[in-house]
């Protein structure tokens, strides 16, 4: 625990979580890749004097002093607080950060009142979720997922590929993940057919339906690429019966929510060679339970839930967001990426 003490005006908690199994962050690495630490904070208002002497820190653990920090905080910064009683722990409290894009793990949200603000990271990830996204499709044009599985079992057999170009890429969810790696594949020549709910153009898509369309565009999928986060209408959407619309010859990347894709399904598929070739990144629990039949899958590769977080910088973006958000907040303008708690993102 530890105060970074300015002249004291509006208190925010910053709660860090230790790297624990089952949680996020769930090993130690992330645990150094995310902590917000007093130099993170320093750093972030070196050239904000004014805000620094509005504002007061409080850096802890877990939920070491959650409550008797809380009882005086209006701001909360973090990835997840328990919610239960959190309008009587936390009186005072108007506007929750958090800095994941993924919110799922809060909701429902009726432990909010009307008037908490909560906002979240999503844009800092993009540049990072980009080029994973890239190599992805490249890797699954490329067959490396099979090319890997015959490496395992020391086969040595010539799959040859074409390149990117012409190929229909189907990317549900146009947000700031799925669109930073349309505006890598475009310039290749990918053909990619996006999807979203309310068909809002998106830069680097030749074509964007909406959902309700979904299933006329997966028969001709050479890759369908996932980057939803967990809602009630994103939960199982890519189920059984649409994995078997695809083709024998489509590759899937998930860097979303698995929530959004039968794993199960797909691990039958893989391992019959329905389906080229998978790259997951995401999982629940994580990590990965050692008897998990993923680990045997054929034609799949494992990326433990990296594909766009920015080793080293991701709590400087996250700060950047977070200061100018403060900054809005301090005038009492509308923030940046607030988060509609009907919808759930």
């Amino acid at each position: 625990m530890e105060i970074l003490k300015v002249n004291k005006k509006i208190k925010i908690h910053i709660k860090n979580n230790h790297g624990r199994s089952g949680t996020f962050p769930c090993d130690l690495e992330g645990e150094k890749n995310f902590t917000i630490t007093k130099k993170h904070i320093q750093k972030a208002l070196e050239n904000e004097p004014k805000i620094r002497k509005q504002v007061e820190f409080f850096i802890d653990w877990d939920e070491d002093n959650f409550n008797s920090s809380m009882s005086s905080s209006e701001i909360l910064l973090t990835y997840d607080f328990p919610t239960k009683n959190l309008k009587a722990i936390a009186p005072n409290l108007k506007w929750i950060h958090c800095t994941a894009a993924g919110v799922e793990h809060l909701s429902p949200f009726n432990w909010a009142s009307d008037d908490l603000i909560i906002t979240n990271s999503s844009g800092v990830h993009a540049k990072k979720a980009g080029e994973y996204g890239l190599m992805s499709i490249l890797m699954l044009q490329n067959h490396m997922p099979k090319i890997i599985t015959n490496q395992k079992n020391k086969k040595f057999v010539s799959l040859f590929s074409n390149p990117i170009a012409g190929k229909k890429i189907v990317l549900i969810g146009t947000g700031s993940l799925g669109s930073a790696m349309a505006k890598l594949a475009a310039p290749l020549g990918a053909n990619i057919i996006g999807v979203n709910k309310k068909g809002k153009p998106v830069e680097g898509c030749s074509k964007i339906i909406t959902i309700d369309k979904l299933d006329l565009v997966l028969p001709d999928a050479d890759i369908l690429y996932l980057a939803l986060p967990e809602t009630k209408e994103t939960k199982n959407l890519i189920n059984k019966k649409r994995l078997n619309l695809l083709k024998p010859s489509c590759g899937i990347v998930n860097i979303g929510r698995q929530s959004v894709l039968d794993y199960d399904a797909l691990s039958k598929k893989l391992s019959k060679n329905e389906i080229a070739g998978a790259i997951l990144d995401v999982f629940t629990p994580e990590p990965i339970k050692k008897n998990s039949k993923l680990w045997q899958t054929p034609n799949l590769i494992i990326t433990p839930h990296v594909s766009s977080d920015d080793n080293g910088n991701y709590v400087k973006m996250t700060l950047d967001l977070f200061v100018k958000n403060l900054k809005f907040f301090i005038k009492n303008k509308k923030l940046v990426n607030q988060i509609d708690k009907n919808l759930g993102y």
